[in-house]
């Protein structure tokens, strides 16, 4: 269809004619070509140059042609009723056009083996090539090649869609050589690397997502190993978590869904059959903020009461931008418990039992806060050692070692704090320092006294707004569950299981709070496998609507979750999938780790210039916002970690309704 005027290293332009053209049914934008040496005097070099098409490029005799062109319109207007006609020779001069394409590599031959370069080792004069434009079995060989497999569609590949390059179909419909082509993509692609699905609503991103998730499922049924149980037996190098014979993971992946909207959890019309938790009942496990257990959910709730550090990290995360100095001290606090508290008291030396007094302390007095903020509770009692000695005689009328209410708990914390600025109390306090060597309230303490008592100082009014603020968060409280849902979804996770966070009846603080809590969990423990040298199986985070929760563009802040998950998470197995309809929604540090890319319609510059700064993406940027989101339902770009250039595609109907 054409051949070479000038060549480099990274492009070729090429002259070709509008009969060329029309016999392989069009060239348009993006199209693949294979430009192949042709020169009898050097029979043994066998390589073919894969080149793209980008626009048109001008002719060193588009002047003449132009100006004869105007001569001949000016010269044959229709105004005396004659009919126009080129002779033979002119036509043809006319029908000569550029066309500029970029160099993606070159395919050659490596004894009895075809491979792919990513680039160019070497060209030859222009003259030397003649391009053709690649169809059938070997446009399906260039657009599923995968580093030096030249073979498409594997034992644990699927069809994704078919080869597709254009809006205008004209061509399209007739051409069986391209139309059919179809696209393969392997689910190990996706499996501990980061995935981005860019789109306006409504141009398939769901579905892709839904197709990444079946595949993870089909490829995890193929494991080596059931469970991470084996690797205590085995010899096995789990450091390589595929195995190499089958191409499947060691392990079952497992698979958690942030559900924002809804769609993954809850039966929906556009699904009709086909939703997740359907499709896979033996492995979903469905998770709700709201009471829905009724509907066959798990409850996404923690006992505040029970699980302390579990519940103290949300109470954390819901006040993190009040910069109130109160505020900041009561999240500095410090609720772990102290060395040597699991023993039992006979066996715990001074200075432990010392350090779990004042745990005991402490938690009650949170506990406190809690209760205050209208936090419901089936313990009715709370115990601690209050000092009986010199604190207890404040308020002797409340004995905290015997076990005490909650309104009591209360009453004497208030009353201790009180007593602290009364100078005729303030000499117990004295000798419990005297007697001890450090002070009865540390740091801690005080701070949560002025949580509880909402005052700044003793004797000062109750004006601050401290345990109130609580009371946000009191629906994520259940007083009856007794594990922590983030401990069962990394159990269910490393049985291959698909978890979905239904966060759909949350306000935007609640799906935040929750999405980066169980992510950090999720982390932590990989973390630790990874330290103490423990196998990692692969989990799969999936995000829709991404752009709530990810930090937003211009957030620096590395040791946010996302970021870390997506600078870090390759290491531990981690996979994070993620939608959105905006490039410029998300922190570039998540963007700059993103290997795989699906890009559907995009309708403003202001993306199409973020996505520019990626890959080779500079060549579709122009198509990306010109493409309707209506009449192109489906038709991306895809770009994937083991495939070295960028294809068009668009769904397979029939693929996608299975």
């Amino acid at each position: 269809m054409g051949r070479p005027y000038s060549i480099n290293y990274n492009k070729a332009n090429l002259l070709i004619s509008d009969f060329w053209k029309h016999k392989v049914k069009g060239i348009p934008q993006g199209s693949f070509l294979l430009a192949f040496y042709d020169n009898p005097f050097e029979e043994n070099i066998q390589e073919a140059l894969l080149l793209r098409v980008l626009n048109p490029s001008a002719l060193p005799t588009d002047n003449n042609v132009i100006s004869s062109m105007i001569e001949y319109y000016k010269d044959n207007l229709n105004t005396s009723g004659k009919k126009s006609e080129l002779d033979d020779f002119t036509r043809y001069e006319f029908s000569f056009s550029g066309l500029e394409c970029r160099i993606l590599g070159a395919f050659y031959k490596d004894g009895n083996s075809f491979e792919f370069g990513a680039d160019v080792e070497n060209f030859y004069s222009a003259h030397n090539y003649k391009v053709f434009k690649a169809t059938s079995k070997i446009l399906e060989l260039i657009v599923n090649q995968r580093d030096k497999d030249l073979v498409a569609g594997g034992e644990n590949e699927f069809p994704i869609g078919t080869v597709r390059y254009s809006s205008t179909r004209r061509f399209y419909a007739t051409d069986d050589s391209v139309k059919n082509v179809k696209v393969f993509i392997n689910p190990g692609d996706m499996l501990g690397k980061r995935t981005a699905l860019f789109g306006m609503t409504r141009t398939g991103k769901s579905n892709s997502v839904k197709k990444i998730i079946e595949a993870s499922v089909e490829i995890s049924r193929k494991s080596k190993y059931k469970s991470l149980s084996v690797a205590s037996s085995s010899s096995d190098n789990f450091m390589e978590p595929i195995d190499k014979d089958s191409g499947a993971p060691k392990f079952p992946v497992g698979q958690i869904i942030f559900d924002i909207n809804g769609e993954y959890a809850n039966a929906n019309l556009q699904d009709k059959g086909t939703a997740i938790f359907d499709l896979y009942k033996d492995l979903v496990i469905r998770y709700s903020v709201l009471d829905k257990t009724s509907e066959g959910f798990k409850v996404l709730k923690t006992n505040f009461y029970t699980e302390i550090q579990a519940g103290f990290e949300l109470v954390r995360a819901s006040m993190a931008q009040d910069t109130s100095n109160y505020i900041q001290s009561v999240c500095a606090i410090d609720l772990n418990k102290p060395d040597g508290y699991e023993k039992p008291i006979q066996d715990r030396t001074s200075d432990e039992k010392i350090a779990a007094n004042l745990y005991d302390r402490k938690t009650a007095l949170y506990k406190a806060c809690l209760y205050a903020a209208g936090f419901k509770t089936n313990q009715n009692r709370v115990k601690f050692f209050g000092d009986a000695n010199t604190i207890n005689n404040i308020i002797p009328s409340i004995q905290p070692h015997n076990g005490i209410t909650y309104d009591e708990c209360i009453t004497w914390f208030t009353s201790i704090y009180e007593a602290t600025a009364d100078p005729n109390l303030s000499n117990h306090f004295t000798a419990y320092r005297q007697a001890k060597g450090f002070d009865y309230l540390d740091e801690d303490m005080r701070a949560l006294l002025v949580f509880l008592t909402r005052k700044s100082t003793p004797n000062g009014s109750a004006n601050l707004s401290g345990f109130r603020k609580l009371r946000a968060i009191s629906n994520l409280h259940t007083p009856t569950v007794q594990e922590s849902f983030e401990i069962e979804i990394v159990k269910a996770l490393r049985e291959g299981k698909i978890v979905i966070i239904d966060l759909s009846q949350g306000d935007p603080l609640i799906q935040r709070l929750y999405s980066e809590k169980i992510c950090s969990r999720i982390f932590n423990d990989s973390m630790n496998n990874f330290i103490k040298t423990s196998p990692n199986n692969f989990i799969q985070f999936y995000f829709e609507e991404a752009h709530n929760l990810f930090p937003k563009k211009d957030d620096k802040d590395l040791s946010q979750i996302y970021n870390r998950i997506a600078k870090e998470g390759a290491k531990l197995n981690l996979g994070m999938i993620y939608a959105t309809q905006e490039v410029s929604s998300i922190s570039s540090n998540i963007l700059k780790n993103t290997q795989n890319w699906f890009i559907a319609h995009l309708n403003n510059e202001d993306e199409t210039r973020e996505l520019k700064k990626y890959y080779d993406f500079e060549d579709f940027t122009e198509s990306l916002v010109r493409f309707s989101a209506k009449n192109d339902k489906g038709f991306v770009r895809m770009k994937t970690i083991f495939k070295p250039i960028y294809v068009c595609a668009s769904p397979d109907r029939s693929i996608l309704s299975k």
